[in-house]
């Protein structure tokens, strides 16, 4: 029973990636863009990434976790105040919030009701929920790649984005972010009997990991010799794929992420300890940092009313099989 449930768990991810991938290119056309050629189709958008800026070099903006005050509780729901940002989403009718449909118990699709759920999800909710009294109705989801997250925002598309978003200076030139709602690191996920046991042994091996995000960025940064070949795609199911058909040697993101991959396919394995902090924040314009105070306002709320708690529950306790605590805001004036 146990190896036939492994089965089904690995063809259901198999299937999800492939659903979710637009398109697949030909070996010889990501051959061309530098990958290395031969063996199964590879994702349409897949291409060795290098001579990326490392992560969290960037100090200039001091700590890049400390978000804007809440100037106190959040409004009564349904009674934004006039003139607000708050206020132009409710007579919107709806919070437009971009989110991903590929990471497992964060946000993904169900395959069998559609909906898009995890904990990143209920996250978002909460905000609507405190802006118009509920999140039945109230909320829009617009699916975003890693790299549509920052453009989406400055472009004024969604109104918010909660998608396991690595807070730092770089992006915050560009976008306004709340105060830390979840605390990840990163990791390395590998087949089993790889002799891949974490960061330090990455030195010249294909390593998968989203495109626009920091951890494409951390891999190809990672001071081993020779440096390890980044593989940027636009989802992290795209990389499962592209672990178990022997594409690429090992994935490297949060271990969030990991672990929901991992639990996808049990033939895969998180290895090593972090190599990283990632402070996830929900990112917003920084033309509405009434809206920034807004969103904080609610998240206090959710850590000191057991709400947060319950969220991961929900989603993240058996997954990652460790209790947690929301992590503590930090704010600047």
């Amino acid at each position: 029973m146990r190896n036939r449930t492994k089965v089904v768990a690995l063809l259901a991810v198999v299937t999800m990636a492939m659903g979710a991938t637009v398109g697949c290119a030909t070996t010889e056309e990501v051959g061309d863009r530098g990958t290395p050629a031969g063996g199964p189709p590879m994702p349409k958008d897949a291409e060795v990434m290098s001579d990326l800026p490392a992560p969290g070099l960037d100090t200039r903006c001091g700590d890049a976790t400390a978000s804007l005050r809440p100037g106190g509780p959040p409004p009564t729901p349904g009674a934004m105040p006039g003139g607000t940002t708050m206020a132009a989403i409710q007579a919107r009718g709806k919070l437009i919030v971009g989110v991903d449909q590929n990471t497992y118990q964060f946000g993904y699709r169900n395959p069998v009701t559609g909906e898009v759920q995890g904990f990143d999800i209920d996250m978002a909710k909460e905000i609507a929920r405190a802006i118009f009294g509920t999140a039945d109705g109230t909320i829009q989801f617009k699916v975003l790649t890693s790299a549509q997250r920052v453009p989406k925002v400055t472009s004024g598309e969604v109104d918010l984005v909660v998608q396991t978003m690595t807070i730092n200076c770089e992006r915050r030139e560009n976008v306004e972010f709340s105060s830390v709602y979840y605390m990840a690191g990163q990791r390395v996920l590998v087949k089993e009997g790889s002799d891949i046991n974490g960061a330090d042994t990455l030195g010249g091996k294909k390593v998968c990991a989203a495109k626009g995000s920091t951890s494409i960025a951390r891999i190809v940064n990672l001071e081993t010799d020779p440096r390890p070949v980044g593989i940027g795609v636009d989802s992290w199911t795209d990389c499962l794929v592209m672990l178990q058909q022997n594409q690429v040697d090992a994935v490297s993101t949060d271990d969030t992420i990991l672990a929901g991959l991992k639990a996808q396919d049990p033939f895969t394995q998180v290895a090593g300890v972090p190599f990283s902090e990632e402070p996830y924040g929900m990112a917003m314009s920084k033309n509405a940092p009434d809206f920034t105070r807004f969103v904080n306002s609610v998240l206090e709320q959710l850590r000191t009313s057991g709400r947060w708690t319950q969220i991961y529950n929900t989603w993240l306790l058996a997954l990652l099989e460790k209790p947690a605590s929301p992590p503590p805001a930090t704010y600047r004036d």
